[in-house]
């Protein structure tokens, strides 16, 4: 039986094949990461098309529920070309869509994650105050994957306010006065993230945010040995990127 689908998708990567064509993986609502052969796709006229970053509508089509099957592709919105000139906005966006490769199965449906990650891009678009949402979005991919960080109220003392810190080994917040001894092993949790106000991100903050999304997404990724999975490179340059102010 041969399967046929059409729906919008995000670029993650593509990569050459054959005389041309091009492996094209996108994030999808409804059937979550898809890779599929793309004709042309290496071609003057479609490698503008197939930018990470880019939204497309596609319709993809396999005979077989195994296959790789093959794309097309139509521009929907063009992103990468606009995000290139801010290093730190392509920053976000190359480690975007490389945790998405590395943390997401083929074909296992995230629409709450594609929506976030088609917001967070677009806000990559010349918008400021992006880095709390890309922040906010690590948390979220963490949820998708079942490390979701418990930073509602302290584990020891069960207050909301005065959150300060995160249990490396259950993800929970705690307080200054429940770390009481504790404190060098935890890791700090960043005002932004507790703050009821929409505030932006300060340089400190996205630093001590990426510290505690990064050691709890290179848990996530660790269970699979078997495949060598670590943290992409696009996200472990990222904290230093981020540290250069322009």
């Amino acid at each position: 039986m041969s399967l046929d689908w059409q729906g919008e998708g995000i670029v993650l990567a593509t990569r050459p094949h054959g005389e041309g064509s091009a492996i094209l993986t996108v994030l999808t609502p409804d059937l979550g990461r898809l890779s599929g052969l793309i004709r042309g796709g290496s071609g003057r006229r479609l490698t503008p098309v197939l930018q990470p970053g880019n939204r497309l509508r596609l319709t993809w089509k396999a005979r077989l529920e195994t296959q790789l099957g093959t794309f097309t592709a139509d521009p929907v919105r063009a992103r990468a070309g606009l995000i290139m000139a801010d290093r730190q906005a392509l920053a976000a966006l190359s480690s975007v869509c490389a945790l998405l490769m590395a943390c997401l199965p083929e074909r296992e449906p995230h629409p709450a994650l594609f929506e976030a990650s088609d917001a967070l891009l677009e806000a990559l678009v010349g918008v400021k105050d992006w880095p709390l949402l890309y922040l906010k979005w690590e948390l979220g991919l963490l949820d998708e994957l079942g490390f979701g960080l418990d930073l509602s109220r302290c584990a020891v003392t069960g207050a909301s306010q005065g959150l300060a810190f995160v249990s490396p080994k259950s993800g929970r917040a705690v307080t200054w006065e429940g770390a009481e001894g504790w404190a060098a092993k935890l890791l700090p949790l960043p005002a932004c993230l507790t703050r009821s106000t929409g505030m932006a991100a300060s340089p400190r903050e996205m630093q001590e945010g990426l510290r505690l999304t990064g050691h709890f997404l290179a848990r996530a990724l660790a269970p699979d040995a078997a495949h060598h999975r670590e943290i992409p490179a696009a996200r472990q340059r990222l904290p230093e990127i981020c540290s250069r102010q322009t």
